[in-house]
């Protein structure tokens, strides 16, 4: 299933020489995961009353076009790898100026938290189905888990 999200860039998405902040870039795709998670039925709600949360171990991000002031955006959601019980995932993101042209690819590994216990932890059974069918990359890899 292919998920992508359209956005109206803002005026403070961009620094004084007129593109966007590299920061803007990854808070459009932290963006888009959320959106992605309520696709699936699961909200911030969900988040705190099932005491889990989503964090990041790495954000990597490969500039290739610039966006200007002014321009729309598009950013896509593919996962790049996924651990059996989907404790640990692996996103990538592809940001898309308005004519279509790939600006960024942004890489993202997470795992879920467990809010209370502040430890890594396999999400609740109702958090478990959503990467199921997201789209895949074609280098798409299981993340094998150390058996404790």
């Amino acid at each position: 299933m292919n998920f992508t999200v359209q956005f109206t860039t803002r005026w403070a998405d961009f620094d004084a020489n007129i593109h966007m902040r590299h920061t803007a870039y990854n808070d459009y795709a932290a963006e888009s995961r959320l959106r992605f998670f309520n696709k699936f039925g699961i909200t911030i709600h969900d988040f705190t009353k099932e005491k889990v949360g989503p964090i990041l171990f790495e954000e990597n991000t490969k500039f290739l076009k610039e966006i200007h002031l002014g321009e729309d955006i598009s950013v896509n959601l593919k996962i790049t790898g996924l651990s059996e019980k989907g404790e640990r995932w692996k996103i990538q993101h592809e940001v898309f100026n308005s004519q279509g042209k790939l600006s960024a690819v942004i890489n993202v590994y997470g795992a879920w938290l467990d809010l209370a216990k502040r430890k890594l932890t396999v999400p609740p059974t109702k958090f478990q189905h959503i990467f199921k069918d997201a789209e895949r990359t074609e280098d798409f890899k299981e993340i094998p888990l150390k058996s404790e």
